[in-house]
């Protein structure tokens, strides 16, 4: 009997990202082109100072965060688009962070 060889599941990986909301479709839909199958939109509101703010370009606007799960093999090339489109959309910006999704019930499911 030949022995199964076991491959180790890809992990995954929580990417939030705070965009303007009239970009939240273009965003979805870049992430759903680099692999994301799964993204949830909510809206968002921040707590920075008006300064803050004003600094990195949001005072007075809307936005919402999108909640993606990506495979982090995938991440690197994720938040490198993700940076360049940041930096070249006009009214595209945005902020990006990942979380490791570990000891969660499902991802095996997913692998």
């Amino acid at each position: 009997m030949a022995s199964k060889k076991e491959l180790a599941p890809i992990k995954l990986e929580l990417l939030i990202c705070i965009v303007e909301k009239n970009k939240t479709l273009f965003y979805t839909d870049l992430l759903q082109s680099l692999g994301s199958s799964l993204q949830v939109i909510t809206g968002a509101k921040g707590t920075a100072d008006t300064t803050i703010l004003d600094m990195l370009g949001l005072l007075d606007r809307e936005q919402n965060a999108i909640f993606a799960v990506v495979r982090s093999d995938r991440l690197e090339d994720i938040m490198d688009t993700l940076e360049y489109r940041f930096q070249s959309v006009r009214n595209g910006k945005g902020i990006a962070v990942s979380v490791p999704l570990t000891s969660t019930i499902g991802t095996m499911v997913y692998g």
